[in-house]
């Protein structure tokens, strides 16, 4: 009989009384233990009831891709065979972790990998939030030195909604990893039904819609899913969201030579926010290629002067040029790789020295 997994529960739902619980809680989300006898302060024969009873590591592989820029893509082997990858990112003033929320894609976009793999199945809770906690075990540190999430990995995640929920409410549980709601950012090819049930479920977190076009016919060569949702009722969608909780809303847009580059497509995604009253960031993507592409991206120049017409019509802008492009970690690039150079169990240290 398969053992159920110790997490997402809330802390008050672990094995154990008052005090025990809170301990369990503690090294499952503060110290990031992988196995029950890292537990030396519970009692030897409740680390061994647990051990029978539970499971931690959701697991089978996690294999590693260090970039040069010190990101680090992670590809993970899941329990069934099946496989997700995530991204580790440090900065000088925080880590972050891009996660998946499925495995594969049913989206399609046609200038992400990802998308090219095809749908395998919806990740479960613990399968989402145990990417974080295999990371900060993999790098040697806390679970709580990663501030920062954006569920911008494999998959689209209002698709998952109920599962990318749970895990998120752990990551915000003062008494689990206790992170801030502003910090974990939820990316969406544009769901309307399900952007206004995030609005509804007020988890905090803010919303970042994938425009990458501003009229339904461009959109249509490029996202599969705007044929079934119109770029408008995607916009009114994010206005709601906006008048609903208040927070800034980004719009994501991969620059792709030729389809989505124009001067008037500039001016239109201008449009779409301005004619809403929404505060929206504008993050302008160069396009990251992956081997067997159909699309090119658009040079440096055309992506300066498309953000140049946003920031004259008012609307901050920034172009969000890419880590770990060198090991397929970067955006839209994620396609599991079927060996990586460093590969460690998922409930072991893995060597200082090799990270």
């Amino acid at each position: 009989m398969k053992r159920p997994i110790l997490a997402p529960r809330p802390p008050a739902e672990l094995p154990g009384e008052g005090y025990r619980k809170r301990q369990i809680a503690a090294w499952l989300y503060k110290k990031g233990a992988r196995e029950f006898d890292a537990m030396t302060d519970l009692p030897r024969g409740l680390r061994r009831e647990l051990a029978r009873e539970w499971r931690i590591a959701e697991f089978d592989l996690v294999q590693a891709f260090p970039s040069a820029d010190g990101s680090v893509k992670y590809l993970f082997t899941l329990l069934d065979g099946q496989q997700t990858e995530a991204v580790y990112l440090p900065y000088k003033d925080r880590k972050t972790v891009c996660l998946s929320s499925q495995v594969g894609c049913p989206v399609g976009c046609t200038f992400c990998a990802t998308g090219a793999l095809g749908f395998g199945r919806n990740l479960t809770p613990w399968e989402i939030l145990d990417q974080l906690l295999a990371i900060a075990h993999h790098q040697g540190i806390p679970p709580t030195e990663i501030r920062n999430v954006v569920l911008m990995g494999m998959g689209e995640p209002l698709l998952n909604l109920d599962a990318v929920s749970a895990a998120v409410r752990r990551m915000i549980d003062k008494n689990a990893l206790g992170m801030s709601p502003r910090r974990i950012t939820l990316s969406t090819v544009g769901i309307p039904k399900g952007i206004r049930r995030l609005a509804e479920e007020d988890l905090g977190v803010k919303l970042a819609l994938s425009l990458h076009a501003p009229d339904d016919e461009t959109r249509k060569k490029i996202i599969p899913t705007a044929k079934a949702y119109p770029v408008e009722a995607i916009m009114d969608a994010v206005a709601d969201y906006f008048q609903t909780t208040r927070r800034r809303v980004t719009l994501e847009y991969v620059m792709l030579k030729g389809v989505n580059d124009a001067p008037r497509q500039a001016e239109e995604v201008a449009r779409l926010i301005k004619d809403r009253r929404i505060v929206a960031h504008v993050n302008l993507i160069p396009f990251n290629p992956w081997e067997g592409a159909p699309v090119e991206g658009t040079p440096r120049e055309g992506i300066r002067r498309f953000a140049a017409i946003l920031e004259e019509a008012g609307i901050p802008t920034t172009i969000r040029w890419s880590r770990g492009v060198d090991v397929g970690a970067a955006c839209g690039q994620l396609a599991l790789k079927e060996a990586a150079p460093l590969a460690f169990h998922p409930k072991r240290r893995f060597p200082a020295g090799n990270r």
